[in-house]
Protein backbone atom coordinates (compact mmCIF):
# COMPACT_ATOMS: atom_id res chain seq x y z
CA UNK A 1 0.00 0.00 0.00
CA UNK A 2 1.13 3.59 -1.16
CA UNK A 3 1.34 5.94 2.03
CA UNK A 4 -0.43 9.08 0.47
CA UNK A 5 -0.01 12.66 1.36
CA UNK A 6 -2.44 14.99 4.04
CA UNK A 7 -4.42 17.20 2.16
CA UNK A 8 -3.21 20.87 3.06
CA UNK A 9 -4.60 23.31 5.24
CA UNK A 10 -6.80 26.44 4.00
CA UNK A 11 -4.54 29.79 3.86
CA UNK A 12 -7.40 31.34 4.89
CA UNK A 13 -9.24 29.21 8.02
CA UNK A 14 -6.93 25.91 8.49
CA UNK A 15 -9.38 24.15 7.05
CA UNK A 16 -9.00 20.93 4.38
CA UNK A 17 -8.67 21.97 1.21
CA UNK A 18 -10.70 19.82 -1.78
CA UNK A 19 -9.67 18.29 -5.07
CA UNK A 20 -10.34 21.48 -6.77
CA UNK A 21 -8.44 23.79 -4.44
CA UNK A 22 -11.56 25.27 -3.01
CA UNK A 23 -11.41 24.80 1.15
CA UNK A 24 -14.19 22.41 2.31
CA UNK A 25 -15.03 24.82 5.19
CA UNK A 26 -14.51 28.41 3.94
CA UNK A 27 -14.80 28.07 0.11
CA UNK A 28 -11.59 30.51 -0.51
CA UNK A 29 -9.51 29.36 -3.46
CA UNK A 30 -6.16 28.44 -2.62
CA UNK A 31 -3.16 30.44 -3.98
CA UNK A 32 -1.25 27.96 -4.75
CA UNK A 33 -3.55 25.44 -6.50
CA UNK A 34 -2.91 24.99 -9.99
CA UNK A 35 0.25 27.56 -9.62
CA UNK A 36 1.87 25.57 -12.44
CA UNK A 37 0.73 22.51 -14.48
CA UNK A 38 3.15 20.69 -17.29
CA UNK A 39 1.12 18.09 -19.91
CA UNK A 40 2.30 15.90 -22.88
CA UNK A 41 0.88 13.97 -25.36
CA UNK A 42 3.93 11.42 -26.65
CA UNK A 43 6.53 13.05 -28.17
CA UNK A 44 3.91 15.16 -30.40
CA UNK A 45 2.35 17.77 -28.19
CA UNK A 46 2.95 19.66 -25.15
CA UNK A 47 1.71 22.77 -22.93
CA UNK A 48 2.95 24.16 -19.55
CA UNK A 49 0.58 26.86 -17.93
CA UNK A 50 1.99 28.79 -14.74
CA UNK A 51 0.35 31.68 -12.62
CA UNK A 52 3.19 34.07 -13.28
CA UNK A 53 4.38 36.92 -10.70
CA UNK A 54 1.79 39.11 -10.13
CA UNK A 55 -1.24 37.00 -10.17
CA UNK A 56 -2.99 35.29 -7.21
CA UNK A 57 -4.18 32.42 -9.04
CA UNK A 58 -3.98 30.84 -11.82
CA UNK A 59 -7.20 31.29 -14.09
CA UNK A 60 -5.70 29.79 -16.96
CA UNK A 61 -6.73 26.42 -18.08
CA UNK A 62 -5.67 23.87 -20.96
CA UNK A 63 -6.59 20.38 -22.51
CA UNK A 64 -4.59 18.15 -24.90
CA UNK A 65 -5.80 14.99 -26.54
CA UNK A 66 -6.21 12.90 -29.26
CA UNK A 67 -8.24 10.32 -31.88
CA UNK A 68 -7.26 8.71 -34.36
CA UNK A 69 -5.29 10.91 -36.44
CA UNK A 70 -6.20 13.82 -35.04
CA UNK A 71 -4.14 15.95 -32.00
CA UNK A 72 -6.28 18.14 -29.81
CA UNK A 73 -5.37 21.60 -28.15
CA UNK A 74 -8.17 23.84 -25.50
CA UNK A 75 -6.40 26.66 -24.23
CA UNK A 76 -8.76 29.28 -22.08
CA UNK A 77 -7.54 32.13 -20.06
CA UNK A 78 -10.57 33.49 -17.12
CA UNK A 79 -11.37 36.93 -17.50
CA UNK A 80 -10.05 38.66 -14.31
CA UNK A 81 -12.93 40.75 -13.62
CA UNK A 82 -15.49 38.10 -13.94
CA UNK A 83 -16.10 35.61 -10.70
CA UNK A 84 -14.47 31.98 -10.51
CA UNK A 85 -12.92 32.45 -13.32
CA UNK A 86 -10.47 30.40 -13.00
CA UNK A 87 -13.63 27.38 -12.67
CA UNK A 88 -14.92 28.96 -15.95
CA UNK A 89 -11.33 28.44 -18.40
CA UNK A 90 -11.49 24.70 -16.80
CA UNK A 91 -14.91 24.27 -17.43
CA UNK A 92 -14.69 25.88 -21.01
CA UNK A 93 -11.47 23.74 -21.83
CA UNK A 94 -12.45 20.19 -20.63
CA UNK A 95 -16.07 20.48 -22.33
CA UNK A 96 -14.30 21.73 -25.51
CA UNK A 97 -11.72 18.96 -25.97
CA UNK A 98 -14.21 16.55 -25.08
CA UNK A 99 -17.00 17.38 -27.89
CA UNK A 100 -13.83 18.04 -30.30
CA UNK A 101 -12.94 14.80 -29.20
CA UNK A 102 -16.27 12.89 -30.19
CA UNK A 103 -16.98 14.90 -33.43
CA UNK A 104 -13.77 14.02 -34.78
CA UNK A 105 -14.23 10.61 -34.20
CA UNK A 106 -17.56 10.31 -35.57
CA UNK A 107 -16.35 11.58 -38.71
CA UNK A 108 -17.86 15.62 -38.20
CA UNK A 109 -15.92 18.21 -40.56
CA UNK A 110 -13.24 19.69 -38.66
CA UNK A 111 -14.83 23.17 -39.27
CA UNK A 112 -18.23 21.98 -38.01
CA UNK A 113 -16.97 20.31 -34.87
CA UNK A 114 -15.15 23.34 -34.15
CA UNK A 115 -17.71 25.64 -34.06
CA UNK A 116 -19.94 23.22 -32.42
CA UNK A 117 -16.94 22.66 -29.40
CA UNK A 118 -16.94 26.37 -28.69
CA UNK A 119 -20.93 26.70 -28.35
CA UNK A 120 -20.99 24.05 -26.17
CA UNK A 121 -18.01 25.32 -24.47
CA UNK A 122 -19.70 28.73 -24.00
CA UNK A 123 -23.27 27.21 -22.60
CA UNK A 124 -21.57 25.43 -20.59
CA UNK A 125 -19.45 28.28 -18.40
CA UNK A 126 -22.97 30.28 -18.63
CA UNK A 127 -24.50 27.44 -16.71
CA UNK A 128 -22.00 28.40 -13.60
CA UNK A 129 -23.88 32.06 -13.44
CA UNK A 130 -25.43 33.00 -10.50
CA UNK A 131 -26.70 35.55 -12.51
CA UNK A 132 -25.72 38.08 -15.55
CA UNK A 133 -24.13 39.93 -12.91
CA UNK A 134 -22.28 37.38 -11.67
CA UNK A 135 -21.28 35.42 -14.48
CA UNK A 136 -17.59 33.64 -14.81
CA UNK A 137 -16.19 34.43 -18.28
CA UNK A 138 -12.75 33.36 -19.90
CA UNK A 139 -11.42 33.66 -23.49
CA UNK A 140 -10.96 30.36 -25.68
CA UNK A 141 -9.03 29.04 -28.21
CA UNK A 142 -8.83 25.52 -29.79
CA UNK A 143 -6.76 23.66 -32.69
CA UNK A 144 -6.69 20.45 -34.23
CA UNK A 145 -4.20 18.86 -36.28
CA UNK A 146 -4.47 16.43 -38.60
CA UNK A 147 -2.83 14.14 -41.50
CA UNK A 148 -4.59 16.90 -44.00
CA UNK A 149 -3.92 20.46 -42.11
CA UNK A 150 -4.52 22.05 -39.03
CA UNK A 151 -7.65 24.53 -38.16
CA UNK A 152 -8.41 26.84 -35.52
CA UNK A 153 -11.49 28.41 -33.60
CA UNK A 154 -11.64 31.22 -31.45
CA UNK A 155 -12.91 33.83 -28.53
CA UNK A 156 -11.68 36.27 -27.21
CA UNK A 157 -7.90 37.30 -27.22
CA UNK A 158 -6.16 33.97 -26.69
CA UNK A 159 -4.41 33.30 -30.09
CA UNK A 160 -2.98 30.25 -32.70
CA UNK A 161 0.29 30.96 -34.11
CA UNK A 162 1.46 28.50 -36.92
CA UNK A 163 5.59 28.31 -36.58
CA UNK A 164 7.28 26.27 -39.50
CA UNK A 165 10.10 24.52 -39.50
CA UNK A 166 11.24 27.05 -42.52
CA UNK A 167 9.01 30.12 -43.65
CA UNK A 168 7.17 32.68 -42.82
CA UNK A 169 5.22 32.37 -39.09
CA UNK A 170 1.38 32.82 -39.18
CA UNK A 171 -1.20 34.50 -36.77
CA UNK A 172 -3.90 32.20 -37.40
CA UNK A 173 -6.46 34.12 -35.32
CA UNK A 174 -7.66 37.90 -34.51
CA UNK A 175 -8.31 38.89 -31.00
CA UNK A 176 -11.50 39.87 -30.21
CA UNK A 177 -11.23 43.22 -28.85
CA UNK A 178 -11.58 47.03 -29.19
CA UNK A 179 -10.54 50.30 -28.05
CA UNK A 180 -7.67 49.64 -25.18
CA UNK A 181 -7.40 46.44 -25.63
CA UNK A 182 -11.07 45.34 -24.22
CA UNK A 183 -12.16 42.11 -24.95
CA UNK A 184 -15.35 41.98 -27.31
CA UNK A 185 -16.11 38.51 -27.35
CA UNK A 186 -16.02 36.34 -24.64
CA UNK A 187 -17.63 32.83 -23.32
CA UNK A 188 -20.21 33.72 -20.10
CA UNK A 189 -23.66 34.24 -19.41
CA UNK A 190 -23.48 37.89 -19.81
CA UNK A 191 -21.86 37.29 -23.51
CA UNK A 192 -24.45 36.17 -24.66
CA UNK A 193 -23.73 33.22 -27.26
CA UNK A 194 -20.46 34.47 -29.51
CA UNK A 195 -19.80 32.43 -32.90
CA UNK A 196 -16.34 31.50 -32.44
CA UNK A 197 -14.41 32.27 -35.51
CA UNK A 198 -12.76 29.37 -37.25
CA UNK A 199 -9.77 29.07 -39.87
CA UNK A 200 -8.12 26.43 -41.42
CA UNK A 201 -4.40 26.02 -43.00
CA UNK A 202 -2.57 24.07 -44.97
CA UNK A 203 1.11 23.88 -44.38
CA UNK A 204 3.20 22.77 -47.04
CA UNK A 205 5.94 21.60 -44.66
CA UNK A 206 6.39 20.56 -40.61
CA UNK A 207 6.28 22.72 -37.27
CA UNK A 208 4.31 23.75 -34.51
CA UNK A 209 0.64 24.87 -33.86
CA UNK A 210 1.37 27.58 -31.00
CA UNK A 211 -1.86 27.92 -28.90
CA UNK A 212 -1.56 30.32 -26.21
CA UNK A 213 -2.86 32.50 -23.90
CA UNK A 214 -2.18 36.90 -23.51
CA UNK A 215 0.47 36.41 -20.71
CA UNK A 216 2.42 34.67 -23.46
CA UNK A 217 1.56 37.61 -26.08
CA UNK A 218 2.00 40.48 -24.26
CA UNK A 219 5.50 39.87 -24.10
CA UNK A 220 5.75 37.77 -27.30
CA UNK A 221 3.12 39.87 -29.74
CA UNK A 222 3.96 38.86 -33.31
CA UNK A 223 4.15 35.35 -34.67
CA UNK A 224 8.02 35.14 -35.04
CA UNK A 225 9.21 36.20 -31.58
CA UNK A 226 7.74 32.49 -30.46
CA UNK A 227 9.77 31.17 -33.13
CA UNK A 228 13.16 33.11 -32.62
CA UNK A 229 12.65 32.48 -28.85
CA UNK A 230 12.38 28.29 -29.27
CA UNK A 231 15.31 28.96 -32.00
CA UNK A 232 17.76 30.42 -28.75
CA UNK A 233 16.72 28.39 -26.65
CA UNK A 234 17.28 25.01 -28.79
CA UNK A 235 20.80 26.22 -29.82
CA UNK A 236 21.44 26.05 -26.04
CA UNK A 237 20.36 22.69 -25.75
CA UNK A 238 22.31 20.70 -28.34
CA UNK A 239 21.18 17.17 -27.24
CA UNK A 240 17.47 18.31 -28.91
CA UNK A 241 14.99 19.39 -26.64
CA UNK A 242 11.68 18.15 -26.14
CA UNK A 243 8.44 20.29 -26.74
CA UNK A 244 7.60 20.62 -23.39
CA UNK A 245 11.21 21.93 -22.70
CA UNK A 246 10.33 24.20 -25.91
CA UNK A 247 6.87 25.13 -23.66
CA UNK A 248 8.79 25.90 -21.21
CA UNK A 249 11.10 28.02 -22.58
CA UNK A 250 8.22 30.06 -23.58
CA UNK A 251 6.98 29.92 -20.02
CA UNK A 252 10.44 31.22 -18.91
CA UNK A 253 11.04 34.16 -21.51
CA UNK A 254 7.27 35.59 -19.84
CA UNK A 255 8.26 35.58 -16.56
CA UNK A 256 12.05 36.95 -17.51
CA UNK A 257 9.89 39.70 -18.85
CA UNK A 258 8.05 39.84 -16.00
CA UNK A 259 4.90 37.33 -15.38
CA UNK A 260 2.41 40.43 -15.40
CA UNK A 261 -0.34 37.22 -16.02
CA UNK A 262 -0.99 33.92 -15.94
CA UNK A 263 0.79 32.52 -18.63
CA UNK A 264 0.17 29.12 -21.07
CA UNK A 265 1.70 28.00 -24.06
CA UNK A 266 0.19 24.43 -25.90
CA UNK A 267 2.61 23.25 -28.81
CA UNK A 268 1.48 20.64 -30.85
CA UNK A 269 3.76 19.29 -33.73
CA UNK A 270 2.66 18.54 -37.45
CA UNK A 271 4.31 16.34 -39.96
CA UNK A 272 4.54 16.87 -44.18
CA UNK A 273 1.01 16.95 -44.65
CA UNK A 274 -0.38 14.73 -46.86
CA UNK A 275 0.16 14.78 -50.81
CA UNK A 276 -2.46 16.96 -52.61
CA UNK A 277 -2.55 18.93 -49.99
Amino acid sequence: MTDQAAPPDCVACGGTVAPDGFCWDCGELQPSYRSHLETTLGTGAAGVSDRGKRRGINADAMALTATGDWTIGVVCDGVSMSPRAERAAQVATSVGAAHLTKGLRDGTLPETVLTDAAARAGRAVGALATSVDAAPACTYVAGIVGPEGLWCAWIGDSRAYWLPDEGTCVALTEDDSGQHGALTAWLGADAGEPAAQVRSYRPRGAGLLLLCTDGLTRHLPDADAPRAVLARHRRSTPAGPSLLEDARALIGYAMDAGGQDNITALLIHTVQPARGY
